[in-house]
């Protein structure tokens, strides 16, 4: 494995590098003698996920921010050759709220838009280094997920409000949007040497602990029943790494293997409507 690996940990410090399938999956990555890119907000968060590799580096990334998108792009473009795997990992937990720096509602601008730019970006250094892969990390919860283009064009986000049901209505919709631009982007690259996979990577326990407040006390109940960090980015692994699986360009994996998303999800109309209106709201903001 001799190319860049991008891995966009904690790009909105919502995800910490040091714990959680972040860290499992670029240490994974780091020991097989990759070169990985470290995408993240600030620097210590990157640290936290070294492994003792000259070849892991940070460069910073603020996936709430187009203009940080743009910028990091700008970076890796001017100081990296190659580009074979592009891990879109960023996701703004399920209770996290409020608005992104262009004003997007935030699970729908970091989770969705911010790949979407950063994928588009990068996309013309992908072709260039023969056969090389998208992998976007979803979650079963987009089988709860819809999505409503008045109401992005009215309000600029997935939802109309901001309490617990609709943070996590949004985190729902916003993974919807990850399975349906896996579907689309692989329609636009067929023919091409770019194949792309989205992915549920199991119920971390971490994030479990992190993202419902579940007390220390019942932390050792949930790792009974839940997927530890390094079980978790498995599926991870599995899409940036596996032979064989090209012909599944476009598809759902969970467990590594590949898995029928919601209805929903297999929408190619809605999919190409989405990409759309993604390229609309990324050229105007």
């Amino acid at each position: 494995m001799n190319g860049i690996h991008i891995y966009k940990l904690s790009a909105t410090g919502n995800h910490s590098c040091n714990c959680g399938i972040g860290k499992s999956t670029a240490l994974d990555l780091a020991k097989r003698g990759a070169r990985v890119i470290l995408a993240c907000r600030d620097k210590r968060r990157a640290e936290a996920a070294e492994s003792g590799n000259n070849q892991v580096v940070f460069m910073q990334l603020d996936l709430a921010s187009l203009e940080s998108v743009c910028r990091f792009a700008e970076t890796f473009l001017k100081t990296e050759p190659r580009l074979d795997i592009l891990i879109n990992n960023a996701g703004t937990c399920v209770l996290g709220s409020g608005r992104t720096k262009d004003g997007f509602g935030m699970a729908f601008g970091v989770n969705h838009l911010g790949h979407f730019l950063l994928t588009k970006l990068l996309l013309e250094r992908l072709q260039q280094c023969g056969s090389s892969r998208v992998v976007t990390v979803a979650a079963r919860l987009h089988c709860f997920g819809s999505i409503d283009f008045p109401l992005i064009d009215s309000e600029k986000d997935l939802v109309t409000g901001q309490s617990m049901c609709h943070t996590f209505k949004a985190y729902c919709n916003s993974k919807l949007c990850n399975v349906l631009f896996t579907r689309e982007l692989s329609n636009r690259l067929e023919g091409t040497n770019v194949t792309c996979y989205c992915l549920h990577p199991g119920v971390i326990h971490t994030s479990l602990c992190r993202n419902f407040g579940l007390p220390h006390l019942l932390t050792p109940i949930a790792k009974l029943f839940l997927l530890d960090p390094n079980m978790g980015s498995q599926t991870t692994l599995y899409c940036a790494l596996c032979e064989g699986i090209e012909p599944f360009s476009g598809r759902y994996f969970a467990n590594c293997s590949v898995q029928q998303p919601s209805v929903k999800g297999q929408d190619d109309a809605l999919a190409q409507k989405l990409w759309e209106v993604s390229e609309r709201l990324i050229s105007t903001s």
